[in-house]
């Protein structure tokens, strides 16, 4: 059977630069089914899904559903829900946690605080603290947004739980389906794609590190996506991976000719003061093919290519 991640792993598609972006990723759980709108199309109030969509908008927090790997009752609502919030830029990355009796108390949190890497509404609002168990491993399985996150995310995420690795959940959409099976790692905020069970143990293991792994990688949410896959190159370039190395500082378009593709020149800079400036431009995945298994209008999907990484001097650092 083909699907949009068939073709899309056939066709060896470019998988840097194509996370979601999210400064902040706020969780929570609502176990049963999710349509394809998640936050209004489940046993979630869908008022109260409207108003957190409101909530969050332009804050630069983003609100998905979780729920534990299993069978998924149509009817069960939860006395109580396990709500996280993380932030994932470098240098302030954290996660923390809640339990809610109320999910409409997630109102009363400061959205534009938490996008900017405050959490302590979180912490007034929810007795909200610091998580302390392993990292959190986020596949998604929303399969009424894409048929591929439920016939490849859900074994994935009853894979990695019945040999028990820890902090797995299910989630609603991360983007990018055709890389499906599509993870998000947190508190770091980096996101996988073609994920394989042994692949995300390694991934896992690293953050409890300090490390990023870097195959299979899409990005990291912190960033737009000419950021996502600058830092990444740099990544290979220095053969660095440890996770608050490297910041995006700035992205700039850069100055083309009429009709040719958007370009940006990103400088990622490390935190012992060594700098890059990476020359990516948007390029589209040939041939056309749909890019979901929902829709049957081709399309290129568009991809991040990185042309250049050049390390700067001091000269040109200080010019």
């Amino acid at each position: 059977m083909s699907t949009c991640a068939t073709v899309s792993r056939s066709l060896d598609e470019p998988i840097s630069g194509t996370a979601a972006t999210a400064r902040t990723w706020l969780l929570v759980e609502q176990p049963g089914p999710w349509g394809a709108r998640a936050l209004t199309s489940s046993h979630l109030d869908p008022a109260l899904g409207r108003a957190l969509e409101a909530a969050a908008k332009h804050t630069g927090v983003r609100i998905a559903l979780i729920r534990r790997p299993g069978r998924h009752a149509d009817s069960r609502m939860p006395a109580v829900r396990r709500v996280y919030v993380a932030h994932t830029v470098p240098g302030n990355a954290w996660l923390h946690t809640a339990t809610i009796t109320d999910p409409r108390r997630l109102l009363d949190l400061d959205f534009a605080a938490l996008g900017r890497g405050d959490h302590h509404s979180f912490g007034t609002v929810l007795q909200g603290r610091p998580h302390t168990g392993a990292p959190l491993a986020l596949v998604c399985t929303n399969g009424k947004r894409d048929r591929c996150c439920a016939l490849l995310g859900r074994p994935l995420a009853a894979e990695l739980a019945s040999s028990g690795v820890e902090g797995v959940w299910e989630v609603t959409h991360l983007g990018g389906h055709r890389f499906s099976p599509t993870l998000l790692v947190l508190p770091y905020g980096y996101a996988y794609g073609r994920a394989e069970a042994h692949g995300v143990k390694e991934v896992l293991h690293a953050v409890q590190e300090g490390r990023i792994v870097v195959d299979g990688c899409r990005g990291s949410s912190a960033w737009e996506r000419p950021g996502q896959a600058a830092e990444l190159a740099v990544r290979r370039e220095a053969g660095e991976y440890a996770v608050d190395a490297l910041s995006v500082v700035r992205t700039e378009n850069a100055v083309r000719t009429h009709g040719a593709a958007a370009r940006w020149e990103v400088t990622v800079a490390h935190v012992d003061g060594r700098c890059w400036r990476v020359l990516v431009a948007q390029g589209a995945s040939e041939p056309p093919r749909p890019e979901s298994c929902g829709t049957s209008v081709l399309g290129a999907p568009a991809r991040m290519d990185v042309l250049a990484v050049r390390e700067l001097t001091p000269a040109a650092l200080a010019g």
